[in-house]
């Protein structure tokens, strides 16, 4: 027997929640990758890490808040805690993995591709082991042409997003890739539960696991949080939101002036020399 799936039980409220979700989840990461760019190597790790952090957990939560709105009429849906765990670190593990062969190697070419394959792959992984955390009384059976538009989907706009954060054009640049990869994210996970098909178990018991209410909304508390601190440190770093590489404070050392000097291609007029030297000066004159 076939069960009755409905992926909008709350209407369209769960879509755009998530999609907000995603979308804010893009865009730090998404900067913070841009800023990793911007600075000298030792900081380049913190700024990746907090870059791939950042869009783990805002496709994570992107995907159970969509979740929210699924159900199947003829059976209860409950959610095993380890696998849904396993699914948010995966996704920030693949993702940092993408993140940082970009970061170091560049948004063009081999790293660009390399890169965000591994990152589409790891949106990809996240949503179907999230899946494979659901249980009811059924089997989860998916269309094999339908999952691999999915993961298509996810690893092209992977690739697009990376792209965009490569460019280093402004805050505005980034706001619009995030938007696109929000947009990415948020239609695969619909064009992989479009995949599914569930056939039903003949019983009527209560399947294992916690209920999304008890499970799924403690668990988005830490990732949402963790968004939030992120968006702080984004909001407060200038260099973050202009764009602009990190400038260097020139040492202030005896005889050597604060600011280059311009040269001007002319040697240095006789009179004014001879005027330096003048025996009543008592400045001294550095050369």
């Amino acid at each position: 027997m076939q069960g009755t799936v409905d992926g909008f039980s709350y209407g369209l409220v769960t879509p755009l929640v998530a999609y907000l979700m995603a979308c804010l989840g893009g865009a730090l990461g998404l900067r913070c990758t841009t800023r990793s760019m911007l600075v000298t190597r030792s900081w380049r790790p913190g700024w990746l890490a907090l870059g791939s952090a950042a869009i783990g957990s805002g496709i994570w939560t992107m995907h159970f808040i969509a979740m929210m709105g699924f159900s199947v009429q003829e059976t209860p849906v409950r959610y095993d805690k380890l696998t849904t765990f396993a699914s948010l670190g995966v996704a920030i593990v693949m993702v940092g993995i993408g993140i940082f062969i970009v970061g170091y190697r560049g948004a063009s070419g081999t790293a660009l591709f390399t890169g965000g394959t591994i990152t589409g792959l790891g949106i990809a992984t996240m949503h179907y082991l999230g899946m494979a955390g659901m249980r009811l009384n059924g089997k989860l059976e998916y269309n094999t042409l339908t999952v691999s538009a999915s993961v298509v989907i996810a690893v092209v706009a992977a690739i697009a997003a990376l792209w965009a954060a490569g460019q280093i054009r402004g805050f505005m640049w980034s706001v619009g890739a995030s938007l696109v990869m929000g947009l990415a994210v948020s239609g695969m996970h619909y064009t992989g539960m479009a995949a599914l098909n569930v056939h039903l178990h003949n019983s009527a018991s209560t399947p294992p696991g916690d209920s999304p209410a008890s499970l799924l909304a403690p668990l988005m508390v830490g990732p949402l949080a963790f968004l939030l601190l992120a968006g702080v440190v984004v909001m407060f770093d200038p260099l973050m939101v202009m764009g602009r590489p990190d400038w260097s404070p020139v040492e202030q050392k005896p005889g050597i002036p604060a600011h280059p000097v311009r040269h001007t291609g002319h040697p240095p007029v006789p009179g004014q020399r001879r005027r330096s030297r003048h025996p009543g000066s008592r400045t001294p004159q550095n050369w």
